[in-house]
């Protein structure tokens, strides 16, 4: 019979917020996986847990998978942890998961502590939806290929932050988006923890005089319909009825449904715009 692999959710900052399921299966799991042991030894010590623990992380995530497969497969039930959070969000615990559903092995995941929900319930924004991009790309291209996709986003976004480049970030966002309402969470459910409810403009100029402290959230307004109905609309503006209407007919629509789109965009009847095309 094949093991199984749990993905346990660990504090972010308070340890109160451990539950009771997950104390219970790091004490019966026959391996703990945890992304620094070093950091996990002071959390399993707080609990008097003392499972045997190896490390999985963003550097050996393949060959540790396979190997971590092959113990479950053996009948091992494994534990796997990250620094803290939930497994799998924005961490190397997406590739064991898909990688033990490939093998045939049974994966269930215990909820507990997310940074990015956490932060999305302080920041008085929107919450219905919302768009969690985690960390930035490192690569160039990339970053400024999903700030661009960012500008007509009307989710909420979230977005992860390291302080040594926040302000970089900012400054980022600022150029990208505009000076859109935010609210940047750091020090979550730990003693300081802040909730800033501001805009980017105004983070920016706050960051630029104090040092950025601790792993940040950026929490974002979207952007909003009207704006985007607005911005459309001042486009067509400048174009003339017949560019308007070449412009949706070389995306491939039909005449008739060009015109429709055009007498929509422009808040006409579609026998105004017939009767002008043909008048010209």
């Amino acid at each position: 019979m094949s093991g199984k692999l749990y993905l346990c959710a660990t504090p972010i900052g308070n340890l109160e917020d451990i539950t009771l399921r997950v104390i219970r299966v790091l004490k019966e799991a026959d391996l703990i996986a945890a992304e620094d042991t070093r950091n996990s030894r002071k959390l399993l010590n707080h609990f008097d847990i003392h499972t045997p623990m190896t490390s999985y992380h963003e550097h050996n995530k393949f060959q540790k998978a396979r190997l971590l497969i092959e113990k479950m497969q053996q009948g091992q039930e494994i534990a796997l942890i990250t620094d803290a959070g939930t497994p799998g969000i924005s961490d190397p615990g997406e590739e064991l998961a898909r990688m033990a559903y490939e093998a045939g092995i049974e994966v269930t995941s215990l909820p507990g502590p997310a940074a990015c929900i956490t932060a999305l319930t302080l920041s008085g924004l929107p919450s219905r939806r919302f768009s969690f991009e985690a960390f930035l790309p490192a690569d160039k291209k990339e970053r400024s290929r999903i700030l661009e996709e960012l500008q007509q986003e009307t989710r909420t976004i979230i977005l992860y932050e390291a302080p040594h480049r926040l302000l970089r970030t900012l400054k980022e966002l600022k150029e990208a988006l505009g000076n859109r309402k935010m609210t940047l969470c750091r020090e979550l459910t730990k003693k300081h923890e802040t909730a800033f409810h501001t805009s980017i403009e105004e983070c920016i100029q706050f960051y630029e005089t104090q040092e950025p402290k601790g792993e940040c959230v950026l929490i974002v307004e979207g952007r909003s319909r009207e704006e985007i109905e607005e911005n459309k609309r001042k486009k067509w503006e400048t174009m003339s009825i017949e560019e308007h209407m070449q412009l949706y007919l070389d995306q491939g629509l039909e005449k008739k449904e060009a015109m429709k789109s055009v007498a929509k965009d422009r808040g006409l009847s579609k026998r105004e715009i017939y009767q002008y095309l043909n008048c010209q």
